[in-house]
């Protein structure tokens, strides 16, 4: 049915948890893992308040530090991956939108499956934070899986 599946990783416990799901699926199906950090541009970090002159950021020192950052959350799930038995690679992209990250990333990558973590917020706090999930599956033109955990109140 599915023969790779895009695994994105922000970080979270929550996606670590998808993460793992997605390992296990991944594993039972026989499919193949392409996990991916998505991070932002220097220039998201400006805004309106100028946070990123506040702090003396270079676009050089904020890439760098992404970059290690987005390896930091990959790297521990290409290890369960390899201790699974999934083949599994990584890919660390940046772009303004996380979703179109994403869906860019599954399309590139010729992943027929998109397994995404959902925090499951709902009223307020769903239109404050907004869901990368929620635009992700708004935009994909490939099957998506969200692995949903409501965060306990």
């Amino acid at each position: 049915m599915y023969k790779k599946i895009l695994l994105p990783i922000d970080g979270s416990e929550i996606s670590a948890q998808a993460a793992n799901s997605g390992i296990s699926f991944a594993r039972q199906i026989g499919a193949e893992i392409v996990t991916i950090n998505v991070t932002q541009p220097f220039s998201t970090l400006i805004g309106f308040d100028g946070m990123a002159a506040s702090y003396a950021i270079s676009d050089g020192d904020y890439e760098e530090a992404a970059k290690k950052e987005a390896q930091e959350y990959l790297k521990p799930v290409l290890e369960r991956a390899e201790t699974a038995g999934v083949k599994a690679t990584s890919v660390i992209t940046s772009n303004y939108s996380v979703a179109d990250g994403i869906v860019e990333a599954a399309k590139e990558h010729n992943c027929d499956l998109i397994y995404i973590a959902s925090h499951g917020r709902s009223g307020l706090s769903r239109l404050l934070l907004g869901s990368v999930t929620v635009k992700v599956l708004s935009l994909a033109h490939t099957s998506v899986l969200v692995y949903r955990v409501k965060e306990s109140s």
